[in-house]
């Protein structure tokens, strides 16, 4: 049985995530301790708790551990099942964070899968379901994945509420993926999604992108949906001819739509001059992809630790390493 430290490098939920998705592939059993050690709240949330009681259905695992707040989790598998799965996290909690934890194994189950999760597709801790639409799902079709996502409800916090509609087809084999460059731009968009909330605001955040990126108004959109609670998103998409990545700002109370767009904008300014392929949340992303495709390559600009603790989590699940090569200050190439 493979023991990991849950408190390694970041310390945080991915390494649980990764955990379960690359145990309920490969087979392999294994115990974490110390999960989520190094975050102000310790242990199993409830999204994770809901990630974990997923991947136990998936393929009728043998787990202790699952409890709120708990610190240690034994995770046993069997044999992974298609099915139409429905997952109610009952908070603001991530339904993409969910998902990341089972979609590798229902790649490789037998047959189609349906998903249907419910709670957050929209909150600070976590990329949001247009992330997945725009960004990653692409990269994992051009690796031989046909996944379908569809936004059924949006759901933000503190009300939640959401929900994620996902369709995934079986892949026998995953090809190695390499993007080593954004290629050629094709377009930029923003979209200022609202819920519960006046108009101005989406229009003074995307007058800031138009004035610090250059936006025309015709690249810019106000997207209004109704949710449970209040909520407000400011979404980037800059599409290369090789990969779209996806920038995103959340509007909170006491911060201003200027500055939700100032600081997206700066953001995407920091990757944009560099001439890496993917963003730092991007890359965290493909790396497990990648490790279960045996094979692949890609440049980012900032080589995080929330990497680094998902390289430490898979590399102990499957015979392989990751080759880290950085090229100046703004570009790091992965290979595998």
């Amino acid at each position: 049985m493979i023991t990991i430290d849950g408190s390694y490098g970041e310390g945080g939920g991915q390494m649980l995530r990764s955990a379960l998705a690359l145990s309920m592939v490969t087979g392999q059993a294994f115990t974490m301790h110390s999960i989520r050690a190094k975050r102000s709240k310790k242990g199993l949330l409830r999204q994770h708790l809901t990630a974990v009681k997923a991947a136990q259905q998936i393929c009728s695992a043998e787990v202790t551990g699952a409890e709120l707040n708990s610190l240690q989790l034994t995770f046993i598998p069997q044999a992974i099942k298609h099915g139409n799965y429905k997952f109610e996290i009952g908070t603001a909690g991530s339904t993409t964070l969910v998902l990341q934890a089972i979609l590798p194994a229902l790649l490789f189950a037998d047959d189609i899968s349906t998903i249907t999760i419910t709670g957050g597709t929209h909150n600070q801790s976590a990329p949001p379901a247009d992330f997945l639409q725009l960004a990653f799902l692409p990269q994992l079709a051009k690796m031989g994945a046909h996944i379908e996502l569809t936004i059924r409800r949006h759901g933000f916090f503190p009300a939640g509420g959401g929900e994620i509609n996902v369709t995934v087809h079986p892949c026998k084999q995953l090809k190695p993926l390499v993007l080593i460059e954004r290629g050629q731009e094709q377009q930029r968009f923003a979209i200022s999604v609202l819920s519960n909330l006046p108009s101005h605001i989406a229009e003074r955040e995307l007058a800031s992108l138009q004035t610090t990126l250059g936006l025309t108004a015709e690249q810019c959109r106000i997207q209004t949906v109704r949710a449970l609670g209040h909520g407000n998103v400011l979404l980037l998409a800059c599409a290369n001819e090789h990969v779209t990545n996806v920038f995103t700002g959340f509007g909170e109370y006491g911060v201003s739509a200027e500055k939700v767009a100032t600081l997206l904008a700066k953001e995407a300014k920091h990757f944009l001059s560099s001439s890496a392929a993917v963003d730092e949340y991007l890359a965290d992303q493909l790396l497990l992809p990648i490790a279960l495709a045996n094979g692949g390559s890609f440049t980012t600009h900032i080589l995080s630790n929330h990497c680094l603790s998902n390289i430490h989590v898979i590399e102990q699940f499957l015979d392989c390493q990751f080759i880290i090569e950085r090229f100046g200050t703004d570009l790091v190439k992965m290979s595998l």
